[in-house]
């Protein structure tokens, strides 16, 4: 296992390689200087989707959600208090399938909120509906 872990900047997109020993260390980003790990989701767009799944050498969590839907809604501050908990051996992330339908698409999303647990760029999980930070949390300490 490798050392270093390539890290993708929610600012920036920029990829910065972060000693592991070093994670929990409020790393910057080289390139922007913007905290790496900002304790809450990164908001993914049709455009940047690919690298934060790829890139990322930890587990990406995409939220798949939308403005209009109720469940996701309520969901929304127990999937942020999630991510504070949860970085940086997470990355927690948004997608709203109305603005980036094609992506939605191409992961046959078809209920919201769907969190799905990508781990070298691979979908490894996903799960439907509403859930409670708890439950985020304990669901996926099974991918750390």
């Amino acid at each position: 296992m490798s050392d270093s872990k390539n890290i993708v900047c929610p600012s920036c997109a920029a990829t910065n390689r972060v000693p592991a020993s070093k994670l929990s260390d409020n790393p910057v980003c080289g390139m922007c200087h913007k905290a790496l790990f900002q304790s809450e989701p990164v908001n993914l767009t049709a455009e940047n989707f690919q690298k934060h799944i790829n890139r990322n050498d930890i587990p990406v969590v995409v939220d798949f959600w939308a403005s209009w839907c109720g469940p996701c809604k309520s969901m929304a501050p127990a999937y942020a208090a999630a991510s504070s908990t949860l970085e940086p051996h997470f990355r927690l992330a948004k997608l709203n399938t109305e603005e980036a339908q094609a992506v939605a698409a191409s992961f046959d999303i078809r209920s919201i909120p769907t969190l799905v647990v990508f781990k070298n760029g691979r979908e490894v999980a996903r799960q439907a509906g509403a859930m409670s930070a708890d439950a985020i949390q304990k669901w996926l300490l099974q991918f750390a």
